[in-house]
Protein backbone atom coordinates (compact mmCIF):
# COMPACT_ATOMS: atom_id res chain seq x y z
CA UNK A 1 0.00 0.00 0.00
CA UNK A 2 1.56 3.36 -1.00
CA UNK A 3 1.59 5.67 1.96
CA UNK A 4 2.46 9.34 2.39
CA UNK A 5 4.70 9.74 5.44
CA UNK A 6 4.22 13.50 5.70
CA UNK A 7 3.60 14.12 9.44
CA UNK A 8 1.22 16.98 8.60
CA UNK A 9 -1.19 14.46 7.09
CA UNK A 10 -1.16 12.25 10.19
CA UNK A 11 -1.74 14.45 13.20
CA UNK A 12 -2.04 12.75 16.61
CA UNK A 13 -0.49 9.56 15.20
CA UNK A 14 1.63 8.99 18.31
CA UNK A 15 -1.32 9.68 20.60
CA UNK A 16 -3.41 7.07 18.78
CA UNK A 17 -0.60 4.53 18.83
CA UNK A 18 -0.03 5.15 22.53
CA UNK A 19 -3.69 4.39 23.27
CA UNK A 20 -3.49 1.23 21.18
CA UNK A 21 -0.31 0.16 22.97
CA UNK A 22 -1.95 0.76 26.34
CA UNK A 23 -4.98 -1.34 25.37
CA UNK A 24 -2.75 -4.09 23.97
CA UNK A 25 -0.77 -4.20 27.22
CA UNK A 26 -3.94 -4.37 29.32
CA UNK A 27 -5.37 -7.14 27.15
CA UNK A 28 -2.13 -9.08 27.40
CA UNK A 29 -2.49 -9.10 31.20
CA UNK A 30 -6.18 -10.07 30.92
CA UNK A 31 -5.40 -13.07 28.70
CA UNK A 32 -2.31 -14.18 30.65
CA UNK A 33 -3.34 -17.68 31.72
CA UNK A 34 -0.13 -19.70 31.51
CA UNK A 35 -1.13 -22.91 33.32
CA UNK A 36 -2.27 -25.64 30.92
CA UNK A 37 -2.45 -28.94 32.79
CA UNK A 38 -0.82 -31.15 35.38
CA UNK A 39 0.42 -34.67 34.76
CA UNK A 40 -0.27 -36.69 37.90
CA UNK A 41 0.58 -40.32 38.52
CA UNK A 42 3.85 -40.28 40.47
CA UNK A 43 3.66 -41.50 44.05
CA UNK A 44 6.62 -39.46 45.26
CA UNK A 45 8.28 -36.11 44.50
CA UNK A 46 9.51 -35.64 40.92
CA UNK A 47 13.30 -35.44 41.07
CA UNK A 48 14.46 -35.22 37.43
CA UNK A 49 13.15 -34.94 33.88
CA UNK A 50 14.49 -35.52 30.38
CA UNK A 51 13.39 -34.40 26.92
CA UNK A 52 13.23 -36.67 23.89
CA UNK A 53 15.55 -35.30 21.14
CA UNK A 54 13.39 -36.50 18.22
CA UNK A 55 9.81 -36.38 19.55
CA UNK A 56 8.23 -33.19 20.90
CA UNK A 57 5.38 -34.97 22.64
CA UNK A 58 7.54 -37.39 24.68
CA UNK A 59 8.96 -36.48 28.05
CA UNK A 60 10.47 -38.68 30.78
CA UNK A 61 10.39 -38.13 34.51
CA UNK A 62 12.02 -39.84 37.47
CA UNK A 63 10.72 -39.77 41.03
CA UNK A 64 12.12 -40.11 44.55
CA UNK A 65 10.79 -43.68 44.88
CA UNK A 66 12.87 -44.98 41.95
CA UNK A 67 10.00 -44.90 39.46
CA UNK A 68 10.44 -43.63 35.88
CA UNK A 69 7.44 -42.57 33.80
CA UNK A 70 7.25 -41.78 30.09
CA UNK A 71 4.54 -39.25 29.20
CA UNK A 72 2.70 -38.40 26.00
CA UNK A 73 2.12 -34.64 26.13
CA UNK A 74 -0.50 -34.50 23.36
CA UNK A 75 -2.73 -36.97 25.20
CA UNK A 76 -1.41 -35.71 28.56
CA UNK A 77 -1.15 -39.19 29.99
CA UNK A 78 1.49 -41.67 31.12
CA UNK A 79 2.28 -44.31 28.49
CA UNK A 80 4.77 -46.39 30.46
CA UNK A 81 5.99 -46.86 34.03
CA UNK A 82 9.26 -48.55 35.05
CA UNK A 83 10.45 -49.35 38.56
CA UNK A 84 14.04 -48.43 37.71
CA UNK A 85 15.97 -48.03 40.99
CA UNK A 86 15.93 -48.57 44.72
CA UNK A 87 15.75 -45.11 46.28
CA UNK A 88 15.88 -41.84 44.33
CA UNK A 89 16.27 -41.56 40.57
CA UNK A 90 19.12 -39.03 40.65
CA UNK A 91 19.42 -38.25 36.97
CA UNK A 92 18.31 -39.29 33.52
CA UNK A 93 19.18 -38.51 29.90
CA UNK A 94 18.05 -39.69 26.47
CA UNK A 95 20.49 -40.95 23.83
CA UNK A 96 20.96 -38.48 20.94
CA UNK A 97 19.12 -40.83 18.49
CA UNK A 98 16.17 -41.23 20.88
CA UNK A 99 16.12 -45.06 20.85
CA UNK A 100 17.13 -45.54 24.48
CA UNK A 101 17.65 -43.63 27.71
CA UNK A 102 19.89 -43.84 30.78
CA UNK A 103 19.02 -43.49 34.45
CA UNK A 104 21.19 -43.30 37.58
CA UNK A 105 19.98 -43.87 41.11
CA UNK A 106 20.86 -44.16 44.77
CA UNK A 107 21.54 -47.89 44.35
CA UNK A 108 24.93 -47.08 42.68
CA UNK A 109 23.81 -48.29 39.26
CA UNK A 110 23.63 -46.82 35.76
CA UNK A 111 20.90 -48.47 33.67
CA UNK A 112 20.13 -48.20 29.96
CA UNK A 113 16.50 -48.76 28.90
CA UNK A 114 14.76 -49.15 25.54
CA UNK A 115 12.47 -46.28 24.59
CA UNK A 116 9.71 -48.58 23.22
CA UNK A 117 7.53 -50.57 25.56
CA UNK A 118 8.34 -54.30 25.83
CA UNK A 119 6.34 -56.77 23.70
CA UNK A 120 3.40 -58.66 25.21
CA UNK A 121 4.72 -61.21 27.72
CA UNK A 122 8.23 -59.68 27.78
CA UNK A 123 9.80 -58.60 31.07
CA UNK A 124 10.54 -54.91 31.69
CA UNK A 125 14.35 -55.11 31.93
CA UNK A 126 17.23 -52.73 31.21
CA UNK A 127 19.48 -53.33 28.17
CA UNK A 128 22.62 -52.75 30.29
CA UNK A 129 23.31 -52.27 33.97
CA UNK A 130 26.60 -50.85 35.26
CA UNK A 131 27.30 -51.28 38.95
CA UNK A 132 29.49 -48.48 40.31
CA UNK A 133 31.49 -48.06 43.50
CA UNK A 134 29.75 -44.87 44.70
CA UNK A 135 26.35 -43.20 44.34
CA UNK A 136 25.91 -41.35 41.05
CA UNK A 137 24.23 -37.95 41.35
CA UNK A 138 23.83 -36.99 37.69
CA UNK A 139 24.19 -38.15 34.10
CA UNK A 140 24.35 -36.52 30.67
CA UNK A 141 24.78 -37.92 27.17
CA UNK A 142 27.11 -36.66 24.43
CA UNK A 143 25.18 -34.86 21.66
CA UNK A 144 26.70 -36.82 18.75
CA UNK A 145 28.66 -39.86 19.92
CA UNK A 146 27.87 -43.01 21.96
CA UNK A 147 29.51 -41.51 25.06
CA UNK A 148 27.94 -40.42 28.33
CA UNK A 149 29.21 -38.83 31.53
CA UNK A 150 28.18 -39.50 35.13
CA UNK A 151 29.07 -37.56 38.24
CA UNK A 152 29.22 -38.36 41.92
CA UNK A 153 32.51 -38.76 43.68
CA UNK A 154 34.18 -37.73 40.37
CA UNK A 155 33.23 -37.17 36.73
CA UNK A 156 33.40 -40.45 34.78
CA UNK A 157 33.21 -40.60 31.00
CA UNK A 158 31.87 -43.91 29.68
CA UNK A 159 31.76 -45.61 26.31
CA UNK A 160 28.36 -47.28 25.84
CA UNK A 161 30.01 -50.60 24.95
CA UNK A 162 32.18 -50.85 28.08
CA UNK A 163 31.45 -51.45 31.74
CA UNK A 164 34.34 -49.37 33.07
CA UNK A 165 34.79 -45.64 32.45
CA UNK A 166 37.07 -44.42 29.62
CA UNK A 167 38.48 -41.75 31.90
CA UNK A 168 37.81 -40.23 35.30
CA UNK A 169 38.20 -36.52 35.88
CA UNK A 170 38.55 -34.98 39.30
CA UNK A 171 39.69 -31.67 40.81
CA UNK A 172 39.26 -31.41 44.55
CA UNK A 173 37.70 -33.96 46.87
CA UNK A 174 34.03 -33.09 47.01
CA UNK A 175 30.91 -34.68 45.58
CA UNK A 176 29.75 -33.37 42.21
CA UNK A 177 26.05 -32.65 41.88
CA UNK A 178 25.56 -32.26 38.14
CA UNK A 179 27.41 -32.62 34.85
CA UNK A 180 26.40 -31.24 31.42
CA UNK A 181 27.81 -31.64 27.91
CA UNK A 182 28.09 -28.54 25.74
CA UNK A 183 25.62 -28.88 22.82
CA UNK A 184 27.85 -27.00 20.34
CA UNK A 185 31.45 -27.70 21.34
CA UNK A 186 30.43 -31.26 22.16
CA UNK A 187 33.67 -32.36 23.81
CA UNK A 188 33.37 -29.75 26.60
CA UNK A 189 31.71 -30.52 29.94
CA UNK A 190 30.73 -28.40 32.89
CA UNK A 191 30.14 -29.69 36.41
CA UNK A 192 29.06 -28.27 39.78
CA UNK A 193 30.63 -29.52 42.99
CA UNK A 194 29.42 -29.07 46.55
CA UNK A 195 32.64 -27.25 47.53
CA UNK A 196 31.19 -24.20 45.65
CA UNK A 197 33.11 -24.89 42.44
CA UNK A 198 32.06 -24.85 38.80
CA UNK A 199 34.63 -26.94 36.93
CA UNK A 200 35.05 -27.10 33.13
CA UNK A 201 36.57 -30.21 31.49
CA UNK A 202 37.78 -31.09 28.00
CA UNK A 203 37.07 -34.67 26.98
CA UNK A 204 40.00 -34.77 24.51
CA UNK A 205 42.63 -33.71 27.03
CA UNK A 206 41.13 -35.86 29.81
CA UNK A 207 42.06 -33.16 32.33
CA UNK A 208 40.05 -30.34 33.90
CA UNK A 209 40.46 -26.95 32.17
CA UNK A 210 39.61 -24.35 34.81
CA UNK A 211 37.28 -23.72 37.70
CA UNK A 212 35.54 -20.78 39.28
CA UNK A 213 34.79 -20.69 43.01
CA UNK A 214 31.67 -18.80 44.10
CA UNK A 215 30.50 -17.64 47.52
CA UNK A 216 27.88 -20.36 47.77
CA UNK A 217 27.19 -23.73 46.21
CA UNK A 218 25.96 -24.07 42.62
CA UNK A 219 23.20 -26.65 42.21
CA UNK A 220 23.28 -27.11 38.45
CA UNK A 221 24.25 -25.42 35.22
CA UNK A 222 22.92 -25.28 31.67
CA UNK A 223 24.77 -24.42 28.44
CA UNK A 224 23.31 -21.95 25.96
CA UNK A 225 22.28 -23.98 22.88
CA UNK A 226 23.10 -21.08 20.52
CA UNK A 227 26.27 -19.53 21.94
CA UNK A 228 28.98 -22.08 22.56
CA UNK A 229 30.81 -20.33 25.41
CA UNK A 230 27.85 -19.14 27.50
CA UNK A 231 26.40 -21.08 30.43
CA UNK A 232 24.10 -20.21 33.31
CA UNK A 233 24.56 -21.53 36.83
CA UNK A 234 21.79 -21.86 39.43
CA UNK A 235 23.11 -20.95 42.86
CA UNK A 236 22.11 -21.39 46.51
CA UNK A 237 22.37 -17.63 47.14
CA UNK A 238 19.03 -17.08 45.31
CA UNK A 239 20.78 -15.83 42.14
CA UNK A 240 21.62 -17.19 38.70
CA UNK A 241 24.94 -16.35 37.06
CA UNK A 242 25.52 -16.29 33.31
CA UNK A 243 29.21 -16.84 32.58
CA UNK A 244 31.35 -16.62 29.49
CA UNK A 245 33.62 -19.66 29.60
CA UNK A 246 36.59 -17.69 28.27
CA UNK A 247 36.38 -15.04 30.97
CA UNK A 248 35.34 -16.48 34.32
CA UNK A 249 36.67 -13.55 36.41
CA UNK A 250 33.20 -12.03 36.48
CA UNK A 251 29.80 -13.25 35.24
CA UNK A 252 28.26 -11.66 32.16
CA UNK A 253 25.05 -11.13 34.11
CA UNK A 254 23.68 -11.73 37.60
CA UNK A 255 19.98 -12.64 37.55
CA UNK A 256 18.36 -11.74 40.87
CA UNK A 257 14.68 -12.31 41.63
CA UNK A 258 14.19 -15.59 43.47
CA UNK A 259 13.81 -15.49 47.25
CA UNK A 260 15.21 -18.95 47.95
CA UNK A 261 17.81 -21.37 46.56
CA UNK A 262 17.60 -21.93 42.78
CA UNK A 263 17.46 -25.68 42.14
CA UNK A 264 17.34 -26.04 38.35
CA UNK A 265 17.75 -24.07 35.14
CA UNK A 266 17.03 -24.83 31.47
CA UNK A 267 17.54 -22.80 28.29
CA UNK A 268 14.96 -22.19 25.60
CA UNK A 269 15.98 -23.63 22.21
CA UNK A 270 16.43 -20.08 20.86
CA UNK A 271 19.08 -19.35 23.51
CA UNK A 272 17.49 -15.97 24.29
CA UNK A 273 15.76 -16.94 27.53
CA UNK A 274 15.98 -19.52 30.28
CA UNK A 275 13.65 -20.81 32.95
CA UNK A 276 14.66 -21.40 36.56
CA UNK A 277 13.05 -23.47 39.30
CA UNK A 278 13.42 -22.54 42.92
CA UNK A 279 12.85 -23.70 46.48
CA UNK A 280 10.50 -20.72 46.90
CA UNK A 281 7.71 -22.69 45.08
CA UNK A 282 7.84 -20.65 41.88
CA UNK A 283 9.44 -20.76 38.45
CA UNK A 284 10.72 -17.67 36.65
CA UNK A 285 11.59 -16.87 33.04
CA UNK A 286 14.63 -14.64 32.53
CA UNK A 287 15.87 -13.03 29.33
CA UNK A 288 19.60 -13.86 29.04
CA UNK A 289 20.67 -10.20 28.96
CA UNK A 290 18.44 -8.92 31.78
CA UNK A 291 19.00 -9.05 35.51
CA UNK A 292 15.33 -9.51 36.40
CA UNK A 293 12.72 -12.03 35.31
CA UNK A 294 10.01 -11.19 32.78
CA UNK A 295 7.58 -13.77 34.18
CA UNK A 296 6.88 -15.68 37.39
CA UNK A 297 4.61 -18.76 37.55
CA UNK A 298 3.16 -20.24 40.74
CA UNK A 299 0.06 -22.09 41.94
CA UNK A 300 -1.39 -22.58 45.40
CA UNK A 301 -0.63 -26.29 45.41
CA UNK A 302 2.84 -26.22 43.87
CA UNK A 303 5.55 -26.93 46.44
CA UNK A 304 9.36 -26.70 46.06
CA UNK A 305 10.11 -26.98 42.34
CA UNK A 306 13.01 -29.40 41.85
CA UNK A 307 13.32 -29.75 38.10
CA UNK A 308 12.32 -27.73 35.05
CA UNK A 309 12.52 -28.20 31.26
CA UNK A 310 11.79 -25.95 28.27
CA UNK A 311 10.32 -27.98 25.37
CA UNK A 312 12.17 -28.09 22.06
CA UNK A 313 9.52 -26.16 20.12
CA UNK A 314 9.98 -23.10 22.37
CA UNK A 315 6.28 -23.06 23.32
CA UNK A 316 5.95 -24.85 26.66
CA UNK A 317 7.65 -25.26 30.02
CA UNK A 318 7.46 -28.37 32.20
CA UNK A 319 8.23 -28.33 35.89
CA UNK A 320 8.35 -31.18 38.39
CA UNK A 321 7.85 -30.47 42.07
CA UNK A 322 7.79 -31.99 45.54
CA UNK A 323 4.09 -32.77 45.61
CA UNK A 324 4.29 -35.45 42.90
CA UNK A 325 2.98 -33.37 39.97
CA UNK A 326 4.46 -32.33 36.65
CA UNK A 327 2.94 -29.09 35.42
CA UNK A 328 2.71 -27.84 31.85
CA UNK A 329 2.89 -24.05 31.30
CA UNK A 330 2.88 -21.78 28.29
CA UNK A 331 6.25 -20.11 27.73
CA UNK A 332 4.41 -16.98 26.66
CA UNK A 333 1.60 -16.49 29.17
CA UNK A 334 -0.94 -14.69 26.96
CA UNK A 335 -0.23 -16.53 23.71
CA UNK A 336 -3.25 -17.94 21.90
CA UNK A 337 -2.89 -21.65 21.21
CA UNK A 338 -4.11 -23.21 17.98
CA UNK A 339 -4.15 -21.97 14.39
CA UNK A 340 -4.21 -18.20 13.90
CA UNK A 341 -5.98 -16.51 10.98
CA UNK A 342 -3.71 -14.20 8.91
CA UNK A 343 -5.52 -11.12 10.24
CA UNK A 344 -5.10 -12.31 13.84
CA UNK A 345 -1.41 -12.86 13.20
CA UNK A 346 -1.00 -9.41 11.66
CA UNK A 347 -2.85 -7.76 14.57
CA UNK A 348 -0.72 -9.68 17.06
CA UNK A 349 2.54 -8.59 15.39
CA UNK A 350 1.35 -4.98 15.23
CA UNK A 351 0.42 -4.98 18.93
CA UNK A 352 3.77 -6.55 19.81
CA UNK A 353 5.62 -3.79 17.94
CA UNK A 354 3.52 -1.11 19.64
CA UNK A 355 4.26 -2.59 23.07
CA UNK A 356 7.98 -2.57 22.27
CA UNK A 357 7.81 1.02 21.03
CA UNK A 358 6.11 2.36 24.16
CA UNK A 359 7.53 -0.09 26.71
CA UNK A 360 9.30 2.60 28.77
CA UNK A 361 6.27 4.87 29.24
CA UNK A 362 5.45 4.79 32.95
CA UNK A 363 1.80 3.71 32.67
CA UNK A 364 2.47 0.93 30.16
CA UNK A 365 5.56 -0.22 32.04
CA UNK A 366 3.62 -0.43 35.31
CA UNK A 367 0.85 -2.55 33.78
CA UNK A 368 3.24 -4.82 31.87
CA UNK A 369 5.46 -5.50 34.87
CA UNK A 370 2.83 -6.02 37.54
CA UNK A 371 2.52 -9.62 38.77
CA UNK A 372 0.40 -10.99 41.57
CA UNK A 373 2.71 -12.88 43.94
CA UNK A 374 1.99 -15.28 46.80
CA UNK A 375 2.14 -13.53 50.16
CA UNK A 376 5.24 -15.44 51.31
CA UNK A 377 7.27 -14.42 48.23
CA UNK A 378 5.97 -10.84 48.36
CA UNK A 379 7.02 -10.43 52.00
CA UNK A 380 10.44 -11.99 51.38
CA UNK A 381 11.11 -9.69 48.41
CA UNK A 382 10.25 -6.72 50.62
CA UNK A 383 12.53 -7.98 53.40
CA UNK A 384 15.44 -8.53 51.01
CA UNK A 385 15.02 -5.06 49.55
CA UNK A 386 15.36 -3.61 53.06
CA UNK A 387 18.46 -5.76 53.74
CA UNK A 388 20.08 -4.73 50.45
CA UNK A 389 19.39 -1.09 51.18
CA UNK A 390 20.88 -1.42 54.67
CA UNK A 391 24.06 -3.03 53.27
CA UNK A 392 24.38 -0.24 50.71
CA UNK A 393 23.89 2.44 53.35
CA UNK A 394 26.47 0.83 55.64
CA UNK A 395 29.01 0.66 52.83
CA UNK A 396 28.39 4.33 51.94
CA UNK A 397 28.85 5.38 55.57
CA UNK A 398 32.05 3.36 55.86
CA UNK A 399 33.38 4.96 52.67
CA UNK A 400 32.41 8.42 53.92
CA UNK A 401 34.33 8.01 57.18
CA UNK A 402 37.43 6.28 55.77
CA UNK A 403 40.53 7.51 54.03
CA UNK A 404 39.71 8.22 50.34
CA UNK A 405 40.30 5.11 48.25
CA UNK A 406 40.58 2.68 51.18
CA UNK A 407 37.07 1.24 50.68
CA UNK A 408 36.91 0.42 46.96
CA UNK A 409 33.74 0.20 44.86
CA UNK A 410 33.08 -3.49 44.09
CA UNK A 411 30.61 -4.05 41.23
CA UNK A 412 27.72 -6.46 41.86
CA UNK A 413 29.13 -8.96 39.35
CA UNK A 414 32.46 -9.28 41.15
CA UNK A 415 30.99 -9.62 44.65
CA UNK A 416 30.03 -13.28 44.38
CA UNK A 417 33.25 -14.65 42.83
CA UNK A 418 35.89 -15.94 45.25
CA UNK A 419 38.59 -17.09 42.79
CA UNK A 420 39.27 -18.51 39.35
CA UNK A 421 41.76 -21.40 39.16
CA UNK A 422 43.30 -22.47 35.85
Amino acid sequence: VPRNYDPALHPFEVAREYTRALNATKLERVFAKPFLSSLDGHRDGVNCMAKHPKSLSTVLSGACDGEVKIWNLTKRQCIRTIQAHEGFVRGMCVRFCGTSFFTVGDDKTVKQWKMESPEYGEEEEPIHTILGKTVYTGIDHHWKEPVFATCGHQVDIWDEQRTSPKCSLTWGFDSISSVKFNPIETYLLGSCASDRNIVLYDMRKSTPLKKVILNMRTNTLCWNPMEAFIFTAANEDYNLYTFDMRFLESPVMVHMDHVSAVLDVDYSPTGKEFVSASFDKSIRIFPVDKGHSREVYHTKRMQHVITVKWTSDNKYILCGSDEMNIRLWKANASEKLGVLAPREKAAMNYNQKLKEKFQFHPQIRRIAQHRHLPKSIYCQIKEQRIMREARRRKEMNRRKHSKPGSVPFVPERKKHIVAVVK
